[in-house]
C-alpha cells in the first residue's frame, strides 16, 4: 500500500485557473489526462516523484455525472467551493480489501487524449463522501509505464494535512497501526470541516504549501 495521488476537485469553468495556480506554485505543468466516461468527470494530470501524481477533476454536465458515486462526490465538493477532495492509495491486489470492507470493487477507465486507454479497480468513494478523512483503494490494471505518474518530476509530496479522526482511518486501511505511506507524514490538524486540508510539496525552489 502507498499513497498512489491527491484528488483536487473543481467545476468545469474553474479548472484552467486552478491547473495554473497550483502549476505555478510548484513550477510545474499539468497534462490533459481525458475524460472518465462511466463516472461523467474530466481531469488534469500533474506527474510526481516517488510514483504519485496530483489529479484536478471536474463534474461534467453528463447524466453520468449523477449517477456514479465518484461524478457526484466531485460535483458536490465543487459546488461547496472546490479543493482538496481525497487521497488515495494503491494496493497491487485490491481483493483483500474488497473481502475486509465486505463490498466489491468498482471498475474504471479513462481515455488519454494520445488514445491510451488506463484501467483500474476502486473501493471506497461512497465512504469519502460520508467520511471524507478517509482515501479510497485503487489497483491499476494499466501497466506501470502508463501509470499517471510516468515520467515524474523533481516536485514531491512531502506531508499532507487531514482533519479527522485517526483511528477511524487506520481502521479502514487495515494497517494495525503501520505507515502506509511510505515516508510520506500526516499531520493532524483542526478544521472546520474534516478531511484532505492541505498538502506540503518538495520543490527545487523550497516547501510548498497548498491549501
Amino acid at each position: 500500500m502507498r499513497l498512489d495521488h491527491l484528488s483536487y476537485a473543481c467545476t468545469t469553468s474553474e479548472i484552467a485557473d486552478v491547473i495554473q495556480r497550483i502549476g505555478g506554485d510548484l513550477g510545474a505543468t499539468f497534462v490533459d489526462g481525458g475524460r472518465h466516461p462511466q463516472f461523467g468527470t474530466r481531469n488534469f494530470i500533474l506527474p510526481l516523484a516517488r510514483g504519485c501524481y496530483i489529479e484536478v477533476v471536474s463534474a461534467l454536465d453528463h447524466p453520468a455525472a449523477e449517477k456514479a458515486p465518484f461524478g457526484r462526490a466531485v460535483a458536490q465538493v465543487a459546488a461547496d467551493g472546490g479543493g482538496w477532495f481525497s487521497w488515495v492509495v494503491a494496493v497491487d491486489d485490491i481483493s483483500p480489501v474488497e473481502k475486509r470492507l465486505g463490498r466489491e470493487a468498482r471498475q474504471g477507465h479513462r481515455i488519454r487524449p494520445d488514445g491510451v486507454d488506463l484501467c483500474w479497480k476502486q473501493l471506497g468513494v461512497l465512504n469519502v463522501m460520508e467520511d471524507p478523512e478517509l482515501p479510497f483503494f485503487v489497483e491499476w490494471s494499466s501497466s506501470g509505464a502508463e501509470h499517471p505518474s510516468s515520467g515524474g518530476s523533481a516536485v514531491a509530496i512531502e506531508r499532507i494535512e487531514i482533519a479527522g479522526e485517526p483511528a477511524a482511518v487506520t481502521t479502514w486501511l487495515g494497517t494495525g497501526g503501520a505507515d502506509p505511506l511510505a515516508g510520506i507524514d500526516v499531520d493532524w490538524v483542526e478544521a472546520e470541516d474534516d478531511g484532505l486540508v492541505a498538502v506540503w510539496f518538495t520543490t527545487p525552489h523550497g516547501s510548498v504549501r497548498i491549501d
